[in-house]
């Protein structure tokens, strides 16, 4: 095997304009029923840039011209290739980019704080992902409780891997796959399913304040801090997924806020790195964070609290702040809704429904949506 000659090839395949090539590649190492569905579709086109809501790409080697409306499942909140944030993160490009994981951090504490204050919780910890947040809390939640059982919602998204797709309730991801913990799965917006299933063996209660793969559901006004109550009286903890809902998506700063309560653990990812590199975080109060006081290793990260990611997310919370993104979704939100409004009466649509910029539109028949996607 001539390992100059494979980088001569990988060079070449990186810098090819050849959609049949890069398709080809993709098919034997990286995805071939992706790949094809891709094909079938018909974007089997190659990346170039992106830029704000527009990105570029190849298509018979002409740069075409589209705008987002994907946005990577909320993580491009801010739009692609923010220059307030890139100039940020290059100027610690040249500084440092990985930690020691020994000294202590001036960025790490200035996140920590940040997020701490904005949130009302008192410790963070940073990881790579939303899912790896996720993975996190329930070991919290199960630790300090000294509880196994966890109760979550129908149609809930939480992330892909063991852990958080085992607290998921999205059948889909979940063929051949052991069912790890002992959970519970309850219907979305049904305090009394929780009522009846929450005890003094439950670990926490996991739950999105707008289901978001799940169809955009919002829940009733009641929902949340009956919850909390509900966690309060059995002594379990509330997790709160905000990974798509947080950062001012829905017109405010935190869905959770809305209702005026408190999660114990709360979980962010996917725009806390401003669309520029992925960071999550798990935060949480005195109660979640008890097990770091006997164990301060317990939970570790190797690449988690980077100085890199921790840039991207401190210079996104700025942008965020100083611009008051929060008021500036609400009320592109509001104007987006009501014109939505002029098409609901159209037959193919059953509900229009969202918060801020988190909007759904679900149609009467399945068939409506496989037609519009195709």
């Amino acid at each position: 095997m001539d390992y100059l000659d494979i980088l001569k090839k990988t060079e070449e395949i990186k810098n090819s304009k050849d959609q049949n090539l890069i398709a080809d590649i993709f098919h034997k190492h990286v995805n071939p029923s992706l790949t094809k569905i891709i094909k079938l579709a018909g974007y089997a086109k190659l990346e170039s840039h992106a830029k704000n809501e527009k990105v570029f790409a190849y298509n018979n080697g002409q740069l075409e011209e589209y705008i987002d409306c994907l946005g990577l499942y909320g993580a491009i909140l801010l739009g692609h290739n923010n220059e307030y944030i890139i100039t940020k993160v290059k100027k610690q490009l040249e500084k440092q980019c990985m930690p020691t994981k020994v000294f202590l951090s001036s960025l790490q504490a200035a996140a920590s704080y940040l997020l701490a204050k904005l949130t009302g919780l008192d410790f963070v910890f940073f990881v790579n992902s939303g899912t790896e947040a996720v993975e996190g809390a329930i070991k919290l939640a199960i630790t300090s409780t000294q509880k196994t059982k966890i109760i979550s919602t129908i149609n809930s998204y939480h992330g892909k891997t063991l852990g958080s797709l085992t607290v998921s309730g999205r059948e889909i991801y979940k063929k051949y796959l052991p069912q790890l913990l002992n959970v519970v799965f309850t219907n979305y917006g049904k305090i009394e399913e929780i009522e009846k299933n929450i005890d003094n063996e439950t670990a926490a209660v996991i739950v999105e304040p707008i289901q978001g793969e799940g169809g955009i559901n919002i829940p009733p006004e009641s929902y949340l801090p009956e919850i909390r109550k509900l966690c309060d009286k059995y002594d379990c903890l509330l997790i709160i997924d905000e990974i798509q809902t947080g950062l001012g998506r829905t017109g405010i700063l935190f869905e959770f806020q809305r209702y005026n309560i408190k999660p114990d653990i709360l979980v962010l990812a996917k725009a806390l790195g401003g669309g520029i590199l992925p960071i999550g975080a798990i935060i949480g109060n005195q109660k979640a964070w008890k097990i770091f006081h006997e164990n301060p290793l317990y939970h570790t990260s190797t690449f988690g609290a980077n100085p890199l990611a921790l840039t991207a997310c401190l210079s996104t919370l700025e942008f965020i702040i100083q611009n008051q993104i929060p008021n500036e979704v609400e009320k592109k939100g509001k104007y987006f809704l009501d014109k939505l409004q002029q098409i609901k009466n159209e037959p193919i649509i059953k509900e229009i429904r969202g918060r801020g910029l988190m909007i759904g539109i679900e149609l009467t028949e399945e068939q409506y949506a496989a037609s519009i996607f195709s």
